[in-house]
């Protein structure tokens, strides 16, 4: 979001909006679009204890409603939830749905 944050978007970026996959450079890690897009949809589920997780594929609880979803999306601003991070995170229902939510593809390196 550039301009004044929630009521006039200038578009700066040449968006109003999402942005295409491949509309901005890779980070240094080769990945596009992790941060600040759109939210994105993660298979786990979401529980309040993930800081006691292990850092190194972190599951979510068995049981539960809420999925995480993480990076933060093109609406966040730093007055409002400063989540441009790949690792922001925070939950919904699968059966919510927005123009600033998307899903997160990943494999098994």
């Amino acid at each position: 979001w550039q301009g004044r944050f929630p009521t006039t978007n200038t578009a700066e970026d040449g968006y109003r909006g999402t942005a295409p996959a491949h509309a901005f450079p890779p980070n240094g890690h080769g990945l596009h679009n992790v941060a600040g897009n759109v939210w994105e949809w993660c298979a786990d589920r979401w529980g309040t204890d993930h800081s006691a997780r292990p850092a190194s594929d972190p599951r979510g609880p068995r049981r539960g409603t809420s999925r995480v979803m993480r990076g933060g999306s093109y609406l966040c601003h730093h007055s409002y939830c400063n989540r441009y991070r790949v690792a922001a995170r925070t939950s919904n229902t699968p059966d919510s749905s927005a123009g600033n939510l998307g899903f997160r593809c990943a494999w098994d390196a």
